[in-house]
């Protein structure tokens, strides 16, 4: 039963998700265009609290030499913020900026506007039942990640797991 549930969301939500995210990320104000992947980076920092580049680099995937060419172009576009950490100024710290943050919060990788689209071909109950599923699977989700959270507190310029 649990395995078929598993099989199940794993070919469903795909479904949902390419139906309905964003391809670009822009910056309501300038109307610039950022890349999928530059989008992908602001959403990974904070404005408050700082994260080292390697740390970023490892936990994306990508060579810290690729990370540093995209924080640099974040950097000119005044969307990142970097530091060398006080304590060691080896380590490069990074922050997103006032604009960075601005970015972040309006570009959400769902499009609002194809998820009202999608849910108007639900009947209201259709609809409701669709949310309800929803909203057992986001607590389920919180739960979980509170949980890894328990298990691993991150040291400063660390990303949690």
């Amino acid at each position: 039963m649990q395995n078929e549930a598993v099989r199940r969301l794993m070919e469903l939500y795909p479904r949902i998700y390419f139906a309905c995210h964003r391809r670009h990320v822009r910056d309501p104000k300038s109307k610039q265009v950022l890349s999928s992947h530059q989008g992908s980076i602001l959403d990974h920092l904070d404005e408050r609290e700082p994260v080292m580049l390697l740390e970023l680099a490892r936990h994306m995937g990508v060579t810290p030499s690729t990370m540093s060419l995209q924080v640099e172009q974040l950097v000119r576009k005044s969307y990142v913020t970097r530091e060398r950490d006080a304590r060691d100024g080896r380590r490069l710290m990074l922050r997103l900026s006032a604009s960075g943050v601005r970015v972040r919060d309006a570009n959400s990788v769902l499009d609002a506007e194809r998820v009202a689209k999608m849910l108007t071909r639900l009947s209201p109950e259709e609809r409701a039942a669709g949310m309800a599923g929803l909203a057992l699977l986001a607590k389920a989700a919180s739960e979980q990640t509170e949980e890894l959270e328990k298990r691993r507190k991150p040291r400063r310029g660390q990303l949690p797991v």
